[in-house]
């Protein structure tokens, strides 16, 4: 059930002269993936089909996604009125395609599947806080608190589903580290680069992976703090079994913020010269779901 409705968005509060042009296109990307949870329930429903209580858990996640995805599709209409939500959202569909048709999880066991679904709840929740901290339009404010406790929430579902699962399939300490760590770098693929390209550029544009990652993550990386990345690495923490406070979370966090800090710089170079020079490429056909 949904914790709240987009009718209760205060969207009369919209103020134009407080939306950040460089917040534009990060929502409009956002809304791509969060439109898509349907697919994504499909690929988790097979994985988990003789699971009907989770099965149950992932189809109202689903519903809960795609509110998000037309809540910010929503917002960012509002922001620029010129926007086709609905069609960029069939092209975004179009050419990136989840693997629907899975046996078996991607991640090598029920219980790696949920480590990554937590991976990802993690990421939107601490991007939500960032970009509602960032933003001083009031509606945008409001939709990005929502989402952000929404995926709390999310994370608390997997985590909890995985550690059931975790009792029957006893993965050790590093493979359950190697497996968030390894959708943690995922964040940088196909997924969100060619939302943003569905999203912000002409559909006669050939699809860039390079350009498009530079464009979106240079944008994104900008509005993270520090308290942001500490919260999220005690939330990886506590995921893969380890104390999710302490010396060790503490240096994890700090070496976390220096990459961030480099990788954010490495983009912003590349925006700042030219970040279109880079060849063409097709998405890929698989989504690392």
């Amino acid at each position: 059930m949904k914790h709240w409705r987009i009718e209760q968005v205060p969207w009369d509060l919209f103020d134009p002269a407080r939306v950040d042009p460089e917040i534009v296109p990060l929502v409009k990307a956002a809304a791509m993936v969060e439109r898509n949870g349907p697919d994504y329930a499909v690929y988790l429903n097979r994985v988990f089909s003789n699971d009907p209580e989770f099965c149950k858990a992932a189809d109202n996640w689903a519903f809960e996604e795609v509110q998000h995805g037309d809540a910010l599709g929503k917002w960012a209409t509002l922001a620029d009125p010129g926007w086709d939500y609905r069609g960029c959202f069939e092209r975004y569909r179009a050419g990136y395609p989840i693997q629907l048709d899975a046996e078996a999880s991607i991640r090598g066991s029920r219980t790696g599947e949920l480590i990554a679904r937590c991976m990802v709840e993690i990421g939107t929740s601490s991007y939500y806080t960032a970009l509602g901290d960032a933003t001083k339009e009031p509606v945008l404010q409001q939709i990005c608190r929502l989402i952000a406790a929404d995926e709390y929430r999310h994370f608390k579902l997997f985590y909890d589903h995985m550690r059931r699962y975790l009792a029957r399939e006893k993965i050790g300490m590093g493979k359950r580290l190697r497996i968030a760590v390894g959708r943690v770098t995922e964040s940088e693929d196909d997924e969100l680069a060619f939302a943003f390209h569905s999203s912000n550029e002409p559909a006669d544009l050939p699809y860039s992976h390079e350009r498009c990652v530079t464009a979106y993550m240079g944008r994104a990386m900008s509005f993270y703090r520090f308290r942001h990345i500490e919260r999220g690495m005690g939330m990886l923490f506590k995921a893969v079994g380890l104390p999710p406070r302490g010396r060790m979370s503490d240096t994890a966090a700090k070496l976390a913020w220096r990459y961030l800090q480099w990788r954010r710089a490495r983009y912003s170079r590349k925006l700042a010269g030219d970040g279109s020079a880079v060849g063409a490429a097709g998405p890929t056909e698989r989504v690392a779901v």
